[in-house]
């Protein structure tokens, strides 16, 4: 089930391989995922001595939780095994690409980070994408009104 959606994610890179790995996190900011507060959007994915790390993404401090010195933007490890850690590291090496977190997803009971390696776009790529888009959207459009 899909919690938290990075959709900024689609518009600024071109996205690759994805890829689904477990969240170390805290009581309090399991329930306030599960209420869908936080976001995505600026954070990245980092990996550091052979262990992946989500940083600056933002958890909101559950209303009810008894935690005073919550830190919303802190530093979150990934769990991924090391052959995968080992693959994603050699993509971003060799195809000069960054780790874009995507979405948090709930799957049997656990949070999950869904990211993707992707590649920056430049504007005018940018604009292309947004021209593509509402192409594909007016041409849904018509064939939808011509039945």
């Amino acid at each position: 089930m899909l919690l938290i959606k990075n959709r900024r994610a689609l518009y600024e890179y071109e996205l690759g391989d994805s890829y689904v790995a477990g969240v170390v996190l805290e009581g309090h900011e399991v329930k306030s995922l599960r209420q869908k507060h936080g976001s995505l959007v600026g954070s990245f994915v980092r990996i550091v001595d052979g262990e992946a790390f989500l940083i600056n993404a933002q958890i909101s401090p559950y209303k009810f939780a008894s935690i005073l010195d919550h830190d919303p933007k802190r530093t979150r490890k990934l769990l991924l095994s090391k052959q995968e850690i080992r693959s994603v590291e050699q993509s971003i090496l060799i195809k000069n690409q960054t780790l874009v977190p995507i979405a948090f997803l709930l799957e049997h009971n656990k949070i999950k980070l869904r990211f993707a390696l992707g590649k920056g776009r430049k504007k005018g790529d940018k604009r292309k994408y947004l021209r593509e888009r509402a192409e594909k959207r007016d041409n849904a459009a018509d064939t939808s009104l011509a039945r």
